[in-house]
């Protein structure tokens, strides 16, 4: 499939003092979509391209199609210059402990008063309330609210297998810059942003909330729910793998039984509703077992397919580098890491125009950008060399 030719947010510059990954998602979404996306990083690098074990893919995940500038901020004259180029920025984008930034001087009340049209996005742990001083991660999101509770099987919280909230925070940032650009345009008037994990928790689990509201019964952890529909499982197949299949509505559970030969259950009409059939689950599932269990993988994903049902597979994460669907349409972007090896990555997952967002730079080296960017405000390779020097930025 055919890369964005023209970029949406082509012209727009933003600037970013981000780690981890919910301040980085918010400006890889921005990035992807055209905007110039400058990542500003401490001397030495953001410490985020140093962890280890489940942390070691975020850098490269989620700084691609961004430059990297690598300079002093607690210094006067590296800070003079970074505030230069966030006068000339429309986005501002930060996800430090509240008040970090502010003792630095580049709190939202400083850069705004030398740039009101400037959109700061303040990715933090929680919005303004009792709990905005707390230091939160992705999994003390999920623990307080509610998700791990509705992950794991009862008495057993567990945080869902990736970073859900973190990017997902990220992803409701960059709306809401997306927003305030559009009312900029209107107004000529920047505004501080702000999103949180706590509240992108409450509001996954809304759902949750609402069928509290509706039943009166509280919704039970995932592992023991109830499920709203008879057949949606993960069923043993003859090779030793799994499959899941879902029958999700009574037309489906018509083509299902014609499909399996399961004439017994066409029949009877006490099953052709949903709901009557969720109520004889237990009757229903064993057998389903068995029937499942003389098919191998392949040939029960394909006659699903041909009936139309839901089905899937049951991937790993490492399946993904060879899915045929993801490699035969822009899903999957080659990318150069940092320490020269390749790889391919998940590309930002919409189409516009039939076209899919593409890959502009690699995910940087520390301060590769450092001396373009700072050339381009006007500062002469002479206090560059000075700058280097005295340890007050990183030119790779």
């Amino acid at each position: 499939m055919a890369q964005m030719n023209s970029k949406p947010l082509a012209g727009t510059k933003v600037v970013e003092f981000t780690h981890m990954v919910m301040g980085p998602a918010a400006g890889l979404v921005l990035a992807d979509l055209g905007a110039e996306v400058i990542k500003v990083e401490p001397i030495g690098g953001d410490k985020t391209r140093r962890l280890k074990g489940s942390g070691a893919g975020y850098f490269a995940m989620y700084n691609r199609n961004k430059s990297s500038i690598s300079i002093d901020l607690k210094s006067s004259r590296g800070a003079e210059h970074v505030k230069a180029l966030i006068n000339g920025a429309d986005v501002f984008i930060e996800n430090f402990r509240p008040g970090a930034l502010d003792r630095l001087g580049f709190g939202y009340e400083a850069l705004s008063a030398s740039n009101p049209g400037l959109i700061y996005c303040s990715e933090k742990g929680f919005l303004p309330g009792p709990y905005e001083r707390r230091t939160a991660l992705d999994e003390v999101a999920q623990m307080m609210g509610g998700l791990a509770y509705m992950t794991g099987p009862p008495g057993r919280p567990l945080r869902a297998g990736a970073s859900v909230i973190d990017v997902a925070g990220g992803m409701f940032g960059a709306i809401a810059i997306l927003a305030a650009l559009q009312q900029r345009a209107s107004t000529g008037k920047g505004q501080l942003v702000s999103a949180s994990l706590f509240e992108t928790t409450a509001f996954f689990v809304g759902q949750h909330m609402a069928q509290y509201a509706v039943t009166g019964s509280p919704a039970a952890p995932m592992p023991a729910r109830i499920s709203a529909w008879a057949v949606y499982d993960v069923f043993d197949v003859r090779d030793g793998e799994k499959v899941f299949v879902g029958v999700v509505s009574d037309t489906q559970w018509q083509k299902f039984c014609e499909a399996f030969e399961l004439s017994d259950w066409l029949a009877d009409e006490s099953l052709s509703k949903n709901n009557e059939r969720v109520a004889r689950r237990e009757e229903l599932i064993p057998r389903l077992k068995t029937l499942f269990s003389t098919f191998e993988k392949a040939q029960l994903m394909e006659k699903l397919e041909r009936v139309g049902l839901p089905f899937a597979p049951i991937s790993k994460p490492e399946d993904l580098f060879e899915d045929e669907h993801l490699n035969a349409n822009g899903g999957l972007l080659d990318v150069v890491l940092p320490d020269g090896g390749g790889t391919k990555l998940p590309s930002l997952p919409v189409q516009m125009d039939g076209m899919r967002p593409g890959l502009e730079l690699n995910p940087p080296r520390v301060g590769e950008h450092t001396r373009s960017v700072l050339l381009d405000l006007g500062v002469t390779d002479q206090e560059i060399t000075e700058l280097s020097a005295l340890n007050l930025i990183q030119c790779e």
